[in-house]
């Protein structure tokens, strides 16, 4: 098995608190910023912050989806979602730029082996780059505007 690792970063004109925050809220700006690779998005417990706990359908290809419930811990500046229900973790980091922000979403699983894992650590990353690049792209419009 191999470790899988997708990473986007993108600059925000908010306050890093600000950026923080809105990632943070998981019962209101999260839904509204999903790209539509996430279906049956629901809060289980908490809503904002460290401890909330959330469920959704990734939908990564047409083909492909993953079941994910994700617990969420926050330290400093950093946002880690670890999945129960695989090797799923998922960090969003915020650090000051110029008068505003980076934010930087990272998520690592451990891969199928052999020639399905090789295809895996190959194309997985691209799509879900994407997925991420979208997510980040919303929120930094519902910031701007």
């Amino acid at each position: 098995m191999a470790q899988v690792t997708a990473s986007q970063s993108v600059e925000i004109n908010a306050a890093p608190d600000a950026v923080l925050a809105a990632l943070s809220d998981y019962s209101t700006v999260r839904p509204a910023i999903l790209p539509e690779n996430y279906r049956d998005y629901g809060v289980v417990s908490g809503g904002t912050g460290d401890g909330t706990v959330v469920h959704w359908i990734l939908q990564a290809t047409e083909k492909r989806q993953r079941d994910v419930k994700a617990t969420v811990a926050v330290a400093g500046s950093t946002i880690t979602e670890t999945d129960a229900n695989s090797s799923m973790v998922t960090t969003y980091t915020v650090a000051p730029s110029g008068s505003g922000s980076k934010v930087t979403t990272t998520t690592t699983w451990q891969g199928a082996g052999g020639i399905g894992g090789f295809f895996e650590k190959t194309f997985a990353p691209k799509g879900l780059g994407r997925i991420q690049l979208a997510l980040l792209g919303n929120l930094k419009s519902r910031l701007e505007n």
